[in-house]
């Protein structure tokens, strides 16, 4: 032991050396930079020193015989490194925990399932650690900390720096059955601060556009292109080629005199940080990945983020990065099982270490040289097994978990765009997340408001605002009692401007889609037997006198001025008697007839049925002249062109004028009963109790 504490003092000297000697670099470092996050800090101070460490198991305040055995080989593994490897940071292999006793990091990992369903993904895992902790940064950017604290300390607090955050998650995820491992390493300052500042929010992230399949018909005729001059192309791209390089100096030009953008990092490459890493195979893992673990985003391994990595670690071995860092994590191979590029602090085999001796390659790679040589640390590869975890159990309450946020919410700042997060039924109106989107960096002009909702009884779970138009959208989960899917609005009150979209399949008529103004309306349908898919209609002026004497909307209906149906072609009809489009109007006493066409036609067929003028209309009385009948039918039978017949088809069409008028009455009371309908459930908020919420089903039970 006293050898320990000797090495423990000249470690903390050694820290304070590299401290002073980087402290002409620290200074550069603004106040700015320190305390840019893109997620609200914390401003008051927390003192880890005053923490109650009384009541901790006696684990955590001593160790057992195995772990000081353990402690010795790291010990010596850590010495031998240092000795090999004179130009190589610190490990951090064996940190003070919250009561002030060393511990091996592998031990300090606690493989833990929780019983919800999301934390069996690494998905779930990775948002649940990033909405519940508090992010802290290191004291010093440039070193790992003297410190680690078991993930039980930090779920209880609630805070934690960034290895806190990588020890509790993969904690989680090795629990789940992923192949994770803690990495200790170096990251941009954008990684290490949280600062998402000048990242695009990913709610507004497109998905990525399928490609179109090109034509499998290798058969197909190949048109020839047409002639080209190979002087006239030469000459197109010495232009295109200069026009490119002005381009790319004003441009260069424009990043240097440019303000937004993020000034350069005079310790770039030096921030330490920890994240986590998951290698394929377990879980049907298809590719090695990051987590962030203060964002719980997943990385490739080729991001420019991540500038290097020192080591690794599981609950079962401890891994030295032995490859070059030059391109960051680019090039680098996460094959553990090999030795040249990874070197194992504890053998996995029983074979011997195939590795030369120390002495024996003075000519190869210092890299590769260091490897050998600390791959004979004690001549042959050390066989230890490793200790069980001295962290008590993991567990996180149902109240915790449904309320994940230390603070109520959470903000995070990105690219012209703020996120805001809430716990379920943190809110009367069941709101859980908040998106603004702003037309500049400073974020002082809105563009657009999209927010999300859970638990509601009229099931809306999402309201996107346009700032610009103040057009509201609501989104309605199926299942609605008006079979409501989508409703667009600048005003509730009737006749101001709706869109409203339903769920067509559950509707009898097959609507899918109504818009309607003071002026008009027009309905859209889908799979219907008539092959209808557009209705129009238009609407005249109410009487001014019913309007001053504050009549309501459905005591005084709009008088219909026409009406326009669009219908599909019906592939078991003749073109000629299947109608394509045809129009009412009403006022005018006009009906119009316009049919499909057939592939070799040019004009259709038309047919109009007019008002003789000079007579007056009695109710109920077809009459039919060649005066008040146009027809043009080149391709019509002699059956068609027979005025019996079109006395039938004008009796069959005042019969179904007089079922649309009645149609477009109730279609008018529908919209009314919806924004009605609406109106109260907004006025009238109600949350349901989800069946997995027990904490909301012990308060409604009590």
């Amino acid at each position: 032991m006293e050898a320990l504490e000797e090495k423990e003092e000249l470690e903390e000297t050694q820290e304070d050396l590299i401290s002073l000697e980087i402290s002409d670099f620290l200074d550069l470092e603004t106040d700015e930079d320190v305390e840019k996050t893109s997620v609200t800090s914390d401003k008051s101070d927390f003192d880890w020193s005053s923490i109650d460490t009384s009541h901790l198991p006696s684990s955590y305040k001593t160790n057992s015989r195995q772990e000081k055995e353990l402690l010795k080989l790291s010990d010596h593994f850590f010495q031998q490194y240092i000795h090999l490897c004179p130009d190589r940071k610190p490990l951090f292999i064996h940190p003070l925990n919250e009561c002030g006793v060393q511990k091996f990091v592998s031990t300090t990992l606690k493989p833990t399932l929780l019983p919800y369903p999301d934390m069996y993904y690494w998905s779930g895992c990775a948002s649940f650690v990033s909405d519940y902790l508090i992010m802290e940064p290191l004291k010093c950017s440039i070193i790992p900390p003297s410190s680690l604290y078991s993930p039980t300390t930090i779920l209880k607090y609630q805070r934690g720096n960034c290895f806190d955050f990588t020890v509790l998650l993969c904690s989680l995820l090795i629990g789940a059955g992923y192949d994770a491992y803690c990495v200790h390493g170096y990251a941009t300052l954008e990684i290490c601060s949280l600062d998402q500042t000048q990242e695009l929010c990913p709610r507004l992230r497109k998905p990525p556009e399928v490609p179109k399949e090109e034509d499998p018909n290798k058969y197909r005729i190949k048109y020839p292109l047409e002639p080209q001059s190979k002087f006239e192309l030469q000459q197109k791209a010495k232009k295109e080629e200069e026009t490119e390089s002005t381009q790319e100096e004003e441009k260069e030009e424009e990043v240097v005199t440019e303000v937004g953008k993020p000034k350069r990092d005079p310790l770039h490459g030096l921030r330490v940080h920890a994240w986590v890493l998951v290698l394929p195979g377990k879980r049907k893992v298809p590719e090695t990945f990051f987590i962030n673990p203060f964002t719980g985003n997943h990385h490739s391994t080729t991001d420019e983020c991540f500038l290097g990595i020192e080591s690794i670690w599981n609950h079962r071995n401890y891994w030295v990065n032995m490859q070059n860092c030059r391109n960051g994590c680019k090039d680098l191979s996460f094959d553990l099982s090999d030795s040249v590029s990874w070197e194992i602090m504890f053998s996995e085999s029983s074979e011997p270490s195939q590795l030369p001796t120390e002495s024996s390659n003075k000519d190869t790679d210092d890299t590769v040289s260091d490897l050998r040589a600390v791959g004979t640390l004690y001549g042959t590869n050390m066989r230890f097994e490793m200790p069980l975890s001295w962290v008590a159990q993991i567990r996180v309450s149902n109240r915790e978990y449904e309320n994940p946020f230390p603070r109520g919410k959470k903000v995070i700042l990105y690219d012209k765009a703020k996120l805001e997060k809430w716990a379920a039924y943190a809110n009367g109106d069941g709101l859980v997340e908040r998106l603004t989107v702003y037309a500049d960096s400073d974020c002082t002009e809105e563009l657009e408001v999209k927010e999300w909702f859970k638990h509601r009884e009229d099931l809306l779970y999402m309201r996107e605002v346009n700032k610009q138009t103040q057009l509201t959208t609501d989104h309605f989960r199926p299942g609605h009692p008006l079979l409501l899917k989508a409703h667009s609005y600048t005003s509730l009150e009737p006749e101001t401007g709706h869109t409203v979209e339903f769920y067509h399949t559950a509707r009898v008529d097959g609507l899918w889609k109504r818009f309607e103004n003071a002026t008009e309306m027009t309905e859209h349908f889908v799979g219907r037997e008539d092959f209808l898919h557009t209705r129009h209609i238009e609407f005249g002026e109410r009487d001014t006198e019913m309007e001053k004497a504050g009549i309501t909307a459905d005591a005084s209906p709009r008088p219909i001025v026409k009406i326009k149906e669009y219908f599909h072609r019906n592939p078991e009809k003749p073109a000629d008697e299947d109608i394509e489009e045809r129009v009412f109007k009403v006022i005018d006493d006009d009906i119009q007839l316009t049919y499909h066409l057939e592939l070799h036609d040019i004009i259709a067929s038309k047919v109009v049925f007019s008002r003789v003028i000079g007579r007056e209309k009695t109710e109920d009385e077809i009459f039919l002249s060649r005066e008040n009948t146009v027809k043009y039918q080149p391709w019509a039978s002699e059956k068609q062109k027979n005025m019996l017949y079109l006395y039938d088809l004008l009796w069959r069409l005042r019969a179904e004028q007089k079922d649309l008028k009645q149609q477009v009455r109730d279609s008018e009371a529908e919209m009314l009963n919806i924004l009605m309908v609406r109106e109260d459930e907004e006025a009238n908020i109600k949350l349901s109790v989800s069946m997995f919420s027990a904490t909301k089903r012990e308060q409604r039970r009590e």
